[in-house]
């Protein structure tokens, strides 16, 4: 694994992405602190990190492109699957690659507390705490984008997933609002959800008796809580839907300095579960 960290770090200076990721962050950083820190004298730094979140929606797809798309195009993907390494391992030294590509910002950022400092008053437990859940948010993103280049040869295509899965989840709380709150609503929603579940074990299993019998199964179930109690799916959607709402755990930090220990644990969950699927798609390639 620390062979393949490697190769992969380097690889982001050799191809000048990772060189242009972290200026693009330190330098798009710098203008809002600029900005809201200097200019203006707003001593919290966690501010500005605030209007960097938009950024990291089109950071993080050109850093993770590539990341299992290229291999796969061009066919190397067949070394990696073949050697001793295994998948696992594989896909933590490219994931912890890019981490560390997007670690050297938050670095950087670090010191701007400090010269906040210097012109007065700063908060360096808000910032900092600001900071590191800045840094897990980042890596929940990198997560998705590594699973979602491992589903495609194409880095545009990768891209640009990526970027409209990042754009969902930066607006889902207003999208909350579009949600249907009344009972056949919040059924149909659940239903679709699970059918996109269905469809994804399909896809992962090729076993269409299994897909079929869990397809059957949950719409029975989903029909007869209906008719025994309706009034279980009204608003179920926001209820549900509203937990993923990935930004509101940095936003806590940022608007009302409160730490949400119950968002950093959603945050590895989340970095967890969508780096399982990226080792389970390309084992299912291995042996397809």
């Amino acid at each position: 694994m620390l062979a393949i960290y490697k190769r992969e770090f380097k690889s982001y200076f050799y191809s000048m992405t990772g060189s242009i990721f972290i200026a693009f962050l330190a330098v798009i950083t710098g203008i809002y602190f600029m900005a809201y820190n200097l200019h203006s004298g707003y001593p919290y730094f966690s501010y500005s990190l605030s209007g960097v979140m938009f950024v990291l929606l089109i950071a993080v797809p050109v850093l993770t492109m590539r990341s299992f798309s290229e291999e796969r195009k061009n066919k190397t993907d067949q070394l990696l699957l073949t050697s001793p390494v295994s998948v696992g391992k594989v896909v933590a030294g490219k994931y912890l690659a890019m981490v560390t590509i997007f670690l050297i910002p938050c670095i950087i950022f670090c010191a701007y507390p400090l010269i906040i400092k210097t012109q007065g008053k700063a908060y360096f437990l808000a910032d900092y705490t600001a900071i590191f859940v800045f840094f897990l948010m980042g890596c929940v993103y990198i997560a998705i984008g590594s699973f979602l280049s491992a589903l495609t040869e194409s880095q545009i295509i990768a891209a640009i997933s990526t970027f409209g899965v990042l754009m969902i989840l930066y607006l889902w709380e207003g999208l909350m609002s579009f949600l249907p709150s009344n009972a056949i609503g919040g059924m149909a929603g659940i239903w679709i959800i699970m059918t996109l579940c269905v469809m994804f074990v399909y896809h992962m299993t090729r076993n269409i008796v299994l897909s079929s019998g869990i397809e059957a199964a949950g719409s029975i179930v989903l029909l007869v809580i209906y008719f025994v109690k309706s009034s279980v799916y009204e608003g179920i959607l926001e209820k549900i839907l509203g937990n993923f709402a990935l930004t509101n755990v940095f936003t806590n930090v940022s608007d009302n300095n409160l730490l949400d220990v119950k968002g950093i644990v959603f945050y590895l969950t989340l970095i967890g579960v969508f780096l399982f699927l990226t080792v389970q798609t390309i084992q299912k390639r291995r042996f397809s």
